[in-house]
């Protein structure tokens, strides 16, 4: 078993790979028998990845060869299904960052390791007025901050504020702002940064309000969500019932799924809650509330003007029906005061090279079925074919499909054929260009180091935030 994810590579340099793109940047390739899009050399890399293959976590480099299982990251789905239908095939993957895991490190919130929450490389910016100020963050920004994603760890959020916003009603905005709320108490022995939970005991924050264009019937995170920030301990919602009128009979024809999240919804809204749930409401210190039919119009900077101190809210109004419903304004707007603007409103892939099409209205690489138009060789899976939407098996079911269509051309014979040097000459290029890679080898020793510091605490790690520093700790 290697311990290497890319050796499986080296065994059969003679035979032909296709390249898989997920969703970043190129890697950083040099000269060779290399189709043209690979050849062009990606943006100088940032802080910290000098030493990478830089930057990695965007593709998988697939070559038949002999069977071969081997131990390293989870695989993306499509690593998974070729090698099961294809008894030569090898699959390498390519890891921007020092450490392996991506979404699994650093997209889940630390009080839900089961849970995945983003997967893209960028947000969408809000495009209004005042989002420049400080106090205003993307969520996905505070997500990598509090999850130790090295780009991140200098975001330093202002908790002084008594007032949060989080515009958005996906999982992601109740992630941010169940973290927001959570006694710190009970992420202590969670894999939470320590400057994270440093800062989150000195917040001062104790209203969250979840901002949404549409109504009830259309938001976008699920029930389990939903129901662990209902019970949040310390913490009461805060819900208009009148954003919920004629909702009853509305949701009898809706998908089950659908039905059972607004039920939860309209119990909290309007049904008096039990002497035990009230009680614990009425001794909470905290509190989360959903606004409904409200667009951001504009951030309000404080008196001199130097940070955010609030934010404009268009009204809205819904217009159409099923999934063409839309939010228009109304006209009127109101003034929520905040000192902290979290926008959770979706993701966007960047372009990985000019060389390679891009859709930067849309976000995707155009394909046909996962093939890269105009490019044979290159697949894409994953939001960069689709777009920002759908959940974890929505993802799944997507890349199987890519996968098959991939292992469908090998089969026919589409795919480049003639010799290729494979691993071999990636390695050689990176030589040539001063690029140290890290193995998997190497991630088990940073492993081993976070495991070590998080057991005085009683975590089950405490996560290396400085590329530096685990340069410096693998000797280079």
């Amino acid at each position: 078993m290697a311990s290497d994810p890319a050796a499986s590579f080296r065994k059969h340099p003679e035979l032909p790979p296709a390249v898989l793109h997920t969703g970043a940047d190129p890697p950083d390739l040099c000269g060779g028998q290399w189709p043209s899009w690979l050849l062009h050399r990606p943006t100088p890399a940032k802080e910290g990845q000098g030493h990478l293959v830089s930057p990695l976590n965007w593709a998988l480099l697939l070559c038949p060869g002999k069977g071969r299982t081997h131990r390293g990251p989870p695989r993306p789905h499509s690593h998974c299904l070729l090698p099961q239908h294809h008894s030569r095939a090898h699959v390498d993957i390519y890891e921007k960052q020092l450490v392996p895991f991506g979404l699994v490190r650093f997209g889940v919130a630390p009080d839900h390791p089961e849970v995945k929450s983003y997967g893209a490389e960028d947000h969408r910016g809000l495009e209004i007025p005042g989002e420049e100020l400080p106090g205003v963050l993307s969520a996905r920004a505070f997500v990598g901050w509090y999850n130790g994603l090295p780009e991140n760890r200098k975001l330093a959020p202002d908790l002084s504020c008594d007032t949060a916003v989080v515009l958005g009603q996906g999982n992601v905005a109740l992630d941010v702002a169940r973290i927001l709320l959570t006694p710190p108490e009970y992420l202590e022995k969670t894999d939470i940064t320590e400057a994270a939970l440093g800062a989150l005991r000195q917040s001062q924050v104790k209203t969250v309000w979840i901002v949404g264009r549409r109504g009830p019937l259309q938001v976008a995170f699920t029930i389990k969500e939903l129901r662990e920030m209902i019970q949040l301990p310390g913490t009461r919602p805060i819900l208009d019932p009148a954003d919920f009128l004629g909702l009853q009979d509305r949701i009898k024809e809706v998908p089950r799924p659908r039905k059972r999240l607004t039920e939860l919804l309209l119990q909290a809204a309007t049904e008096k809650p039990g002497v035990a749930e009230a009680a614990r409401r009425a001794s909470a210190s905290r509190a989360w509330g959903l606004r409904f039919f409200r667009s951001p119009q504009q951030v309000l900077p404080s008196p001199d003007g130097r940070r955010a101190a609030g934010i404009r809210l268009a009204v809205t109004r819904l217009e159409g029906v099923g999934e063409a419903t839309r939010a228009v304004p109304t006209g009127a707007v109101e003034d929520l005061p905040c000192g902290l603007v979290l926008s959770s409103i979706g993701y966007k892939s960047r372009p990985i090279d000019p060389s390679v099409p891009f859709d930067p209205k849309l976000g995707v690489i155009p394909n046909m079925e996962g093939r890269v138009v105009d490019v044979p060789g290159l697949y894409c899976s994953g939001w960069v074919k689709r777009g920002p939407t759908g959940v974890i098996t929505t993802t799944m079911t997507d890349s199987f499909v890519t996968g098959q269509i991939l292992l469908q051309d090998l089969k026919a014979g589409l795919l480049p054929s003639g010799p290729r040097p494979g691993y071999a000459a990636i390695k050689a290029l990176l030589g040539c260009r001063g690029v140290w890679p890290v193995s998997f080898s190497d991630w088990e020793k940073l492993d081993a180091e976070e495991v070590s510091r998080g057991q005085g605490a009683g975590k089950p790690r405490e996560k290396l935030l400085d590329p530096q520093e685990m340069l410096r700790l693998l000797g280079r």
